[in-house]
């Protein structure tokens, strides 16, 4: 009798332990997910804030009297491009957003810049970039969802915790990035 309730809790033991490392290594595969699908989402804001000189650069002789908007888009673009949480970096581009929207109105001032071939370019390059931008804020927002179900379900909610496993939070629109973006070529 001894023999077999010491057999019983090895393998009571046993299956605790692998169901423990298979948890383990489930939510790290989980975790990495998120970690990679926050990298892609910087990726492509790398790319949209590699086009703004360039943006600059091409206008900048039509704004001599409107540098407060390039200056605008100059310091968001600095700040959005420091590292932040998820929710402050959706905040910090939604300021460069809305500088980038600011400098479209005031370019429907000037008729010959709207017919400019840099902006032009650039609004094709920024909407191709925003659409990435958003493909990668989703897929990142479908993994969190996913590492943040599993690490609060049961029974790994058990072992996550312990384990240094904490919920993630969502890439969140703020203020006018909830907004629909209206481009002009008229």
């Amino acid at each position: 009798m001894g023999t077999v309730l010491t057999v019983l809790i090895v393998v009571v033991a046993v299956v605790v332990v692998v169901y423990a490392i298979a948890t383990y290594n489930g939510l790290v595969r989980r975790r990495n997910e998120v970690e990679e699908a926050y990298r892609q989402i910087d990726v492509q804001l790398k790319r949209r804030y590699d086009l703004i000189p360039n943006l600059l650069e091409g206008v900048k002789r039509y704004f001599r009297q409107e540098q407060d908007v390039l200056t605008e888009i100059t310091r968001a673009r600095s700040a959005a491009m420091q590292p932040h949480s998820p929710r402050e970096q959706a905040q910090a581009e939604a300021r460069l957003s809305g500088a980038i929207g600011n400098l479209f109105a005031v370019a429907e001032n000037y008729p010959e810049l709207r017919s400019e071939r840099v902006l032009l370019d650039f609004q094709e390059e920024l909407a191709s970039t925003e659409n990435k931008i958003s493909f990668a804020r989703q897929h990142y927002n479908d993994s969190v969802q996913a590492y943040n179900t599993k690490i609060q379900s049961f029974p790994a909610v058990i072992f996550a915790r312990a384990m240094g496993f904490t919920e993630r939070e969502y890439f969140e629109a703020a203020g006018p990035e909830r907004e629909s973006v209206t481009v002009s070529y008229d």
